[in-house]
């Protein structure tokens, strides 16, 4: 009786170069990151571990956190956002002299400056979807318009006078000798409500579908100038909220916030594996990008590195991220 062949192995079935070839790295790597710069810093000072210091890498990474929400919604429909920090500057600046100053009730005050973050967000979005302008360059231009208002509006003075109500979300509150920040519970709410909106929501799928292959969404039904258009609006609302906690941490509206948040929210989009070429990425990746940051920050400052070698690593990790991303796309073809 004949007999058959003995099977072949096969390269899928865990071993080999496609075996490792199957493995989401692109998923996987801003948890590798982390875990290897928590690894690091940890043997190098004795501080980095502890309850404290850890808290504080959340309350200082949050208000980059939450601009990096709406920065990564605009990424995954291939556009950018230059104007995110001052933008965020500009909502803070407004809250805090219409309480202050005004003497507006501070929910009324939020709502506001909130308002006056989606409205920039709603003039990029006309921008792009109604006279189809680069976001690039739109948000480059916004990004001047709104700092010379935060300016003129402000006189380029810091608002002090800010009502405890407005800076009640940088309080904490204990978990054995462990103070966790009201501010850093919101910013984790908000990345679970987005993660959710985005994986289980037709709306959230569609940006998605936007940022992959915009001309064959149109074609089979999907409204895609009014997915953009809500994406920038939505973004804009994220950086209101920023605007609030960068009030709750500081205590104060500075007109001069928002110079390196721009950077620093891209970092946190980039290294949390969200594609610069759109269509890819997970929201929790960038929330993990962004601590990233916020664990390299915090170990250089402990081990008494300069803040100008800080920015040198980060720009380097950025150039790291998208070309790992750029060989990725390639290889998938």
């Amino acid at each position: 009786m004949a007999t058959s062949p003995p099977a072949t192995p096969t390269a899928n079935a865990g071993h080999g170069p496609r075996g490792l070839a199957s493995v989401p790295w692109g998923q996987l790597g801003p948890f590798i990151a982390l875990a290897l710069a928590c690894v690091f810093f940890s043997l190098t000072t004795d501080r980095f571990l502890s309850g404290q210091n850890l808290s504080l890498i959340l309350q200082q990474v949050m208000v980059v956190g939450v601009i990096a929400i709406g920065q990564t919604l605009i990424i995954l429909t291939a556009g950018i956002d230059l104007s995110c920090g001052v933008v965020m500057a500009l909502g803070s600046i407004v809250m805090t002299k219409l309480a202050a100053d005004l003497g507006l009730p501070t929910p009324l005050a939020v709502l506001a400056g909130i308002g006056v973050t989606a409205a920039f967000g709603l003039f990029n979005g006309l921008l792009v979807t109604r006279i189809k302008l680069p976001p690039f360059i739109v948000t480059l231009g916004t990004f001047n318009i709104a700092f010379a208002i935060t300016q003129l509006y402000s006189e380029s003075q810091t608002v002090t006078d800010v009502p405890d109500a407005m800076v009640w979300l940088g309080n904490t509150f204990r978990i054995g000798d462990t103070a966790i920040g009201y501010g850093v519970v919101l910013m984790i709410a908000l990345y679970g409500g987005v993660w959710f909106w985005l994986r289980e929501t037709a709306a959230g799928r569609h940006v998605y579908a936007v940022g992959n292959n915009p001309e064959a969404t149109r074609l089979v039904g999907i409204p895609t100038e009014r997915v953009l258009l809500g994406v920038y609006v939505l973004a804009g609302v994220f950086y209101g909220i920023a605007s609030l906690l960068r009030v709750a941490r500081t205590g104060v509206g500075d007109p001069n916030a928002g110079q390196t948040e721009n950077l620093d929210a891209i970092t946190a989009v980039v290294l949390g594996g969200t594609s610069l070429f759109g269509g890819r990425g997970m929201i929790l990746g960038t929330l993990v990008g962004a601590i990233v940051v916020g664990v390299l920050r915090n170990g250089l400052t402990l081990m008494g590195v300069s803040s100008v070698y800080q920015v040198l690593v980060t720009g380097i990790l950025v150039i790291v991220a998208v070309t790992v991303d750029q060989l990725s796309r390639k290889a998938a073809r």
